[in-house]
């Protein structure tokens, strides 16, 4: 894949997908400074809408710590119209999922 075409990211097999990101800076710093990974392949992390709640709300739900101010976390669904999703995005629509990861 040579660059980030939506199309050939969707036609393109599973080992050749990329996330292409473009990173923002404000007064000379990066916006993102952490990204912390929750799942991973050997120990997978998925959440009811009811522990997605939970983090979006400033409680711990399982081994997931909460979201703090300025946090977001990444969920995967099942949902193929929906497939990514920020946390709050994924407690909006009432689909649960796989937490990936966390950014601030």
């Amino acid at each position: 894949m040579a660059g980030p075409d939506p199309e050939a990211f969707n036609n393109a097999k599973e080992s050749e997908r990329r996330i292409w990101a473009d990173l923002k800076y404000r007064d000379d710093l990066p916006v993102l400074s952490n990204m912390e990974l929750i799942s991973r392949p050997s120990r997978r992390v998925f959440l009811e809408l009811s522990g997605i709640r939970a983090i979006c709300s400033g409680r711990r739900a399982g081994q997931v710590k909460p979201l703090g101010m300025g946090e977001v976390a990444m969920v995967r669904t099942e949902d193929k119209e929906h497939e990514w999703l920020e946390a709050r995005e994924a407690l909006q629509l009432k689909i649960p999922g796989e937490v990936v990861c966390r950014a601030r």
